[in-house]
């Protein structure tokens, strides 16, 4: 199992800066500020579940992100209804785990999507906590095959134009989903019980802003 230690190297190695700093950099690395404008980050694979086109996951340049002043954000557009795009993080993998991120809801017509992963096995396999501000809600979903299906989840405000943090933490069986620090729900489930890989998530044509994206293995 790769430690938190081992992600924030895996992450550091990726961006050019080597075994020294990354021994010495304080976790995590979850900004983009290093990353050039206009093109996919270093430390991440990008992926899809479901159908449309390629996905295209760029760094942007955001004076409000609160952790600098660039994000990570999936720019394509696509409106397919059954889309999903995904950015894993590399060099981490757990069974149990701790993952967050800042967000915000920029636009979307068939969606408004900003989604954390666990367990991934691989793009058609994996669970999800996703927040909607076009729906207003927060769900937590197994993806088996390539097919969602909810287990769990809230109505809640999911504000559009805001920045907020999503929170998911897994152990054993359990899952506990938080919005802006405050827990929302628990739920339990066993469809995937092995380690996996984590990162983000979007749907159809959200434009969602990330920043701040941490993951720590809990064991």
């Amino acid at each position: 199992m790769t430690t938190r230690r081992s992600a924030v190297a895996a992450l550091l190695a990726g961006a050019g800066l080597g075994a020294a700093a990354a021994a010495q950099a304080p976790p995590p690395p979850s900004t983009f500020e290093d990353a050039p404008t206009g093109a996919p980050p270093p430390g991440f694979t990008f992926a899809l579940t479901g159908g449309g086109g390629p996905v295209r996951w760029v760094v942007l340049e955001d004076p409000s992100a609160p952790a600098g002043g660039k994000v990570l954000a999936e720019t394509s557009q696509d409106r397919t209804d059954d889309r999903f795009p995904l950015a894993i993080l590399d060099g981490f993998e757990a069974r149990d785990a701790a993952v967050s991120v800042r967000f915000k809801p920029v636009s979307g017509t068939v969606d408004q999507a900003a989604g954390l992963m666990v367990r991934l096995r691989d793009p058609r396999n994996y669970y999800i906590a996703r927040a909607n501000a076009l729906e207003g809600n927060v769900r937590l979903y197994r993806v088996v095959d390539g097919r969602r299906t909810q287990f769990a989840g809230v109505d809640v405000p999911v504000p559009l134009g805001r920045w907020q943090a999503l929170g998911l933490r897994v152990e054993g069986d359990r899952f506990e989903v938080s919005l802006d620090g405050r827990e929302l729900f628990t739920a339990t489930d066993r469809t995937f019980a092995e380690a996996g890989r984590v990162g983000l998530w979007t749907k159809a044509d959200s434009l969602t802003h990330f920043d701040g994206f941490e993951a720590e293995a809990l064991r």
